[in-house]
């Protein structure tokens, strides 16, 4: 995983997103979806971040050889003015690659991207399962 390659995400990824994206909704809790979205919801997505300007709220992809393995983003965490330097982050990695500190790279460029922003607060929501796996813990 050294010759990997972290940059801005682009309407075009939407598909290759969505593969990662995939496998989350339809073999763990942990997306809060229960329907796999389109290409077109997910290209809509991204077109929104596009919208409201990845300066505010970056949308990244990892690349190793031309294939996107992960992707990271934030997003508003509540709608208020005193919220305005906080952020919700969203993490995923392809399946076969978790626990590989991949995830971990991601987080610090976005945590790096929001604190060049004056962001001071980056907050993931997390579920808490009934029965863990190997996806959702209690810890």
């Amino acid at each position: 995983m050294s010759n990997i390659k972290i940059r801005k995400a682009v309407i075009d990824d939407a598909e290759s997103i969505l593969k990662i994206y995939k496998y989350y909704v339809e073999k763990t809790a942990i997306t809060f979806e229960v329907i796999v979205p389109t290409v077109e919801e997910f290209r809509s997505r991204i077109e929104s971040k596009m919208k409201n300007g990845f300066q505010k709220y970056p949308y990244i992809v990892a690349e190793e050889n031309g294939e996107i393995i992960g992707y990271a983003y934030t997003g508003v965490f509540k709608d208020r003015a005193a919220y305005d330097w906080s952020v919700e982050t969203t993490i995923y990695v392809k399946n076969d690659l978790v626990r590989k500190g991949l995830g971990k790279r991601l987080y610090e460029v976005l945590e790096n991207i929001s604190k060049a922003q004056n962001i001071t607060n980056l907050y993931a929501c997390i579920g808490y399962p009934k029965v863990e796996d190997e996806y959702l813990t209690k810890k």
